[in-house]
């Protein structure tokens, strides 16, 4: 747990206290947070004990991460504690597990192109095959959109050919989606690699009407835990 300023997406800059989950379902190649996803660590908390801990801060909004926040224990429980409180909730997921009655004021997902997958002699080849068979649920993608309060899509982009993928699998979701709903994030760790795809990105929002989300917290803090 963590407070910072959120770096992605439609509320980026927004003081914003931070839950990350520790566990994954995916093993992306450029993933982040590999002490959450691939090697989670961290202790255990009870619902109450993060709504206590999240009130103590001065925001009024909080971000649910992970690792994918979808398969921790009791998060619907925590989900309804921090709106009773009044509190603005963003859930941050890949969008491969259904909402289930998952209530959120918004529902940032973040489905994972073909760039996603893993190399074999890293993860192991049942991660890669498992990644792959999950890595897109059109239909679970669907049920988010139809049941959210509102949503966005963000996308990791390294080059033209994520983009073209990117745009099937809008269309795969098989209901219509806003450009401003879509928001394309530079692949990268470090800001000199996103911003060598800064020009690509932000031409194709300018032609499509797409939302470009620079990643504030690595420009800010770079590649490190708690930002």
């Amino acid at each position: 747990m963590f407070y910072s300023l959120q770096g992605e997406g439609s509320l980026i800059g927004m003081p914003s206290v931070f839950v990350r989950t520790s566990g994954c379902n995916l093993r992306c190649s450029w993933c982040d947070t590999p002490y959450a996803s691939w090697s989670p660590e961290g202790g255990e908390m009870s619902v109450q004990e993060i709504v206590d801990a999240v009130v103590r801060h001065p925001a009024r909004h909080v971000v649910i991460t992970g690792g994918e926040p979808m398969l921790a224990k009791d998060l619907r429980q925590l989900l309804a504690l921090l709106r009773e409180k009044g509190w603005h909730v963003t859930l941050e997921t890949a969008g491969t597990v259904a909402p289930g009655g998952a209530q959120v004021d918004l529902a940032s997902l973040s489905p994972k192109l073909a760039n996603s997958t893993p190399d074999a002699a890293r993860a192991g080849a049942a991660w890669v095959e498992k990644h792959e068979r999950t890595r897109l649920q059109p239909a679970v993608l669907r049920q988010w959109l139809e049941e959210a309060a509102d949503y966005q899509l963000k996308f990791v982009i390294a080059d033209a050919a994520d983009l073209d993928e990117m745009q099937s699998v809008i269309a795969s979701i098989g209901v219509p989606v806003p450009p401003e709903k879509v928001l394309l994030m530079p692949e990268g760790t470090s800001a000199e690699v996103m911003r060598s795809r800064y020009d690509l990105l932000v031409e194709a929002c300018k032609s499509h009407g797409w939302r470009f989300s620079p990643r504030l917290h690595l420009e800010l803090f770079g590649n490190r835990r708690g930002t």
